[in-house]
């Protein structure tokens, strides 16, 4: 099976965090359609004729594309697409897009998952953010989403803000978890270069919170959530059983997937390619009739290090039978090696033919990751 991943770099105005290609200019909107659909056509071959079996629509903010330019998409994409067979299709929405008239829109199209950017139920954190819609905003599009049949929700929180406190995010995922969502990913507010919280902090107007409280909110995010029965599956991601995030989760146990739109990433097992992130040259290219991706050939240390950096982040691990198929038995003992000392000390743990990171270990996790990494 494969996926297939959109990027739609259209936003209404640009978060103070947000380090992910997008623009404002939605003149280009109808274009940039146009280009998707051509590349859609010379590239679906990568993939080689596997059935799609997720779609996932991000950004940017997919929301702010015009009904017709999205029906426009779905109906290109009938072209490759059995619906019938393709288990999810996820649209990325901000709350103040989803007013009952857009809402209708989506239903008449196969979207069966909702992605709903949130970010905070504090209006004053959302202030800060720089996001659009309120707190009560929020609350309304998840319910107006609700009652017109969607029952697989997700929605993103940041925690980790400028002088937020651990009751605070304690209210946040109360209000979270009032709303019935199916799941729910929350990520620890970083400072990217080149944004504006960045120069921000630089500036010495914010101050990052310490490690200790974020870890603190993780903590008590993963003990908050599993209590109420949506398990942790990967890092950052929670979900009820059987509401995984099925695309998503294609990243992280090798599927292939082509990537479509201004810097969209594809991966076919052997070969990364990734679009520009500029709109206006991804657009004029495809109008010229060429892709212009970068590609790279993914070594067996390449591959090997992408396994560690997807498969770590995972609950389950790594699959002890199934590497044995793909890497040599050298790169595997120097695998084991290097776990050793953090399996001795907790951090990780093998069980049931899976090598992981442990509850314990997570708060520390990128520093395994990089342990287990090898060097040529």
């Amino acid at each position: 099976m494969a996926g297939i991943y959109i990027h739609i770099p259209f936003c209404y105005t640009r978060c103070i965090y947000c380090d992910f290609h997008s623009g404002t200019d939605m003149s280009l909107q109808s274009r940039y359609i146009d280009a998707v659909c051509a590349e859609l056509d010379m590239r679906i071959d990568e993939i080689q004729s596997q059935p799609i079996h997720t779609l996932y629509i991000g950004g940017g903010t997919p929301s702010q594309l015009a009904p017709e330019a999205l029906s426009r998409l779905f109906t290109h994409l009938s072209k490759y697409i059995a619906w019938g067979e393709c288990r999810e299709i996820t649209i990325e929405c901000n709350p103040d897009d989803l007013s009952e008239s857009y809402i209708a829109h989506l239903r008449t199209l196969p979207i069966n998952r909702i992605s709903i950017g949130i970010q905070s139920f504090d209006d004053k954190d959302l202030h800060f953010l720089r996001r659009r819609h309120s707190a009560q905003a929020a609350l309304d599009a998840i319910a107006r989403c609700q009652a017109a049949g969607y029952n697989n929700i997700s929605i993103d929180l940041i925690y980790g803000l400028p002088n937020q406190t651990l009751e605070a995010w304690d209210r946040n995922i109360d209000v979270a978890l009032s709303t019935g969502i199916q799941h729910l990913s929350a990520y620890a507010l970083i400072y990217e270069e080149g944004t504006a919280l960045m120069k921000l902090k630089e500036q010495g107007l914010v101050q990052e919170c310490n490690d200790e409280l974020s870890l603190s909110m993780y903590s008590r995010l993963i003990d908050r959530l599993e209590e109420a029965g949506l398990h942790r599956y990967e890092i950052s991601n929670f979900a009820l059983p059987h509401y995984e995030a099925q695309h998503n989760s294609s990243y992280w146990n090798d599927t292939h997937y082509l990537g479509l739109g201004a810097a969209a990433h594809s991966y076919n097992g052997v070969t990364r390619r990734y679009n520009p992130a500029d709109t206006r040259a991804y657009i004029e290219s495809l109008e010229q009739g060429s892709c212009c991706y970068e590609e790279e050939q993914l070594t067996e240390l390449d591959r090997y290090n992408d396994m560690l950096l997807t498969r770590l982040r995972t609950r389950k691990g790594i699959d002890e039978a199934n590497i044995t198929t793909h890497f040599s038995t050298a790169l595997i003992n120097y695998m084991y090696r290097m776990a050793q000392p953090h399996i001795q000390c907790g951090n990780m743990e093998q069980v049931d033919g899976y090598l992981r990171i442990t509850r314990q270990g997570l708060f520390i996790s990128d520093t395994i990751i990089s342990d287990l990494f090898a060097v040529e």
